[in-house]
């Protein structure tokens, strides 16, 4: 307790960093994968070839992409640009089959009475098939945003920032609470995180709530 109180500042600050590197790359991920999950849902063909590519994006391990990207993008290796695009990597590869799995699951009576009422594809997918998707999209952009907030530390064995410095820090110092302390706040992150994406996910389904109300015994 003595040495975290005696680096507060540092901590904050790496603390803002983790969650910069974390949360950044799950909203770009969001806005990349729901289209490209909604046209993998359209046809079979499609559906194969980008759950595949997903896949196999995913297996990459995390180090091997933060030194891949550089040469890739002309950056220099420790630009938090390729901590972002990786990440941005990994959350649209987890994200995509999620979502074609939601839309999917879409009951097609609904889809063909939108289709009935005059519903284009496109306006048909924003008013109908997502919203009644977004439960089970909220649940898998939670694993994104937890793998996110994880693989951040990942970066801090080739110099990237985050809390993550903590570790090899605090390992190489041999300082045991500095390291107990950047685990507990990783640990803090996630649970904070998750739990706003659950009640965000309340929040843009209120009609799940009317229909538990409704079933609840008075």
């Amino acid at each position: 307790m003595t040495w975290v109180l005696a680096n507060l500042e540092m901590i904050w600050g790496l603390t803002v960093e983790h969650v910069v590197f974390a949360l950044v790359p799950v909203v770009l991920g969001i806005v990349l994968a729901v289209p490209l999950g909604w046209l993998a849902n359209r046809t079979g063909f499609g559906r194969t070839l980008t759950i595949n590519v997903a896949g196999l994006l995913y297996t990459v391990p995390s180090l091997a992409l933060f030194v891949i990207l550089p040469p890739l993008l002309g950056t220099q290796i420790l630009d938090p640009i390729n901590v972002i695009v990786a990440l941005t990597v990994y959350t649209v590869a987890l994200l995509v089959r999620t979502v074609a799995d939601a839309l999917s699951a879409v009951p097609s009576v609904v889809v063909n009475a939108a289709t009935a009422m005059g519903y284009r594809p496109v306006r048909r997918f924003i008013a109908v098939e997502l919203p009644l998707s977004v439960p089970v999209v909220v649940a898998g952009v939670r694993v994104a945003a937890v793998s996110s907030i994880s693989l951040v530390t990942v970066g801090s064995v080739i110099g990237f920032g985050g809390l993550g410095r903590m570790f090899t820090d605090g390992f190489q110092r041999d300082i045991p609470q500095e390291i107990i302390a950047g685990i507990v706040l990783v640990l803090l992150m996630a649970l904070v995180v998750d739990g706003a994406l659950v009640v965000l996910g309340r929040l843009l389904t209120p009609w799940s709530r009317t229909v538990t109300t409704a079933r609840s015994p008075a």
